[in-house]
């Protein structure tokens, strides 16, 4: 009876909890309603990946096939190039992003001169917000072998003129430094936020000690956004697999498909082009595990030595 009595008692508590927070509740219908449709109803359709799925037969009507698409994308004559290239573009851009993501962030904290500050903040949000088709319109007149701006001052200087976009040496650091300039500035608002957080009671402190400005950033800054910066790196290698389609999409060509081909492009060629749904949607599949258990294990090691952690 003490039972039944308590659980009325806590849904009632629920209730009523929901109707005096009914706005903050409304917030979450959309949301909510776009990661279930979009998100969690696909996922019924992910059994695709054990069939021989024709269109016209439906997933029901498709003939079963066990594990045949992982096993023909596993055997594949590009399997290892495609791992090789997708892993690498994912941690380099990892390893370079982020932390000119910080630096831009403390950069931007500790200016003194308001003005400024937003103004370099406004200028370095806004290549986010380019497709990837302007940027590498941009990348064009930058580095084109003919008339680019770059080349221009190279043979200029007496040099010859290089084809950044299709040599396999300079494609990969174009891919790399062209992603952390487009994605450092949004990439620095989240540190941004967690330096606005730090208690200023810290650098009164180190003033009145006589710390520097290197000294304050090194001792107080960075381990006050300690948390956060582990956060971004463990959600970061939950997605390792996806090297970014869009912009190697329009980047890259047939003289860089060796250093360029991830496995995005792959699959699309495989599942939109030639009509491979099963096998596009084994190798979706094989990265999405992937990338939960790399999420699971480096959360695991993150808080073995830190008290950060995302469950």
């Amino acid at each position: 009876m003490n039972t039944k009595s308590t659980t009325k008692g806590a849904n009632r508590n629920l209730m009523g909890d929901i109707k005096r927070h009914r706005a903050f509740y409304a917030l979450l219908i959309l949301p909510v309603g776009y990661f279930f449709i979009f998100k969690y109803l696909p996922i019924w359709n992910g059994q695709i990946a054990f069939k021989d799925f024709m269109p016209l037969d439906g997933v029901w009507g498709s003939r079963w096939i066990g594990f045949d698409n992982f096993t023909a994308f596993f055997r594949s004559f590009y399997f290892t190039e495609l791992l090789r290239n997708t892993l690498f573009y994912s941690f380099m851009k990892l390893i370079v992003s982020v932390p000119l993501s910080i630096i831009l962030a403390v950069a931007l904290y500790e200016c003194a001169r308001p003005r400024f500050s937003k103004l370099v903040q406004t200028m370095t949000y806004l290549p986010h917000f380019l497709s990837w088709v302007i940027v590498y319109g941009i990348l064009l007149v930058l580095l084109s072998p003919g008339d680019g701006i770059i080349n221009d001052i190279i043979k200029f200087l007496g040099g010859e003129p290089v084809d950044f976009l299709t040599d396999t040496k300079t494609f990969p650091m174009i891919v790399i430094l062209s992603d952390a300039w487009k994605e450092m500035g949004w990439g620095a608002i989240i540190f941004i936020a967690a330096l606005m957080g730090i208690d200023s009671s810290l650098f009164e402190a180190a003033a009145v000690e006589g710390t520097s400005a290197i000294q304050r950033v090194w001792y107080i800054t960075l381990p006050s956004i300690r948390p956060v910066i582990f956060m971004v790196v463990l959600l970061r290698l939950g997605t390792i697999l996806d090297a970014g389609f869009n912009q190697m999409f329009m980047l890259y060509s047939i003289p860089v498909f060796s250093v360029a081909d991830i496995i995005d492009t792959w699959v699309y060629r495989q599942g939109l082009l030639e009509f491979r749904f099963g096998l596009a949607t084994a190798v979706g599949l094989f990265k999405g595990v992937i990338g939960m258990l790399l999420l699971v294990f480096s959360n695991t090691l993150v808080r073995r030595v830190s008290d950060t952690s995302i469950i």
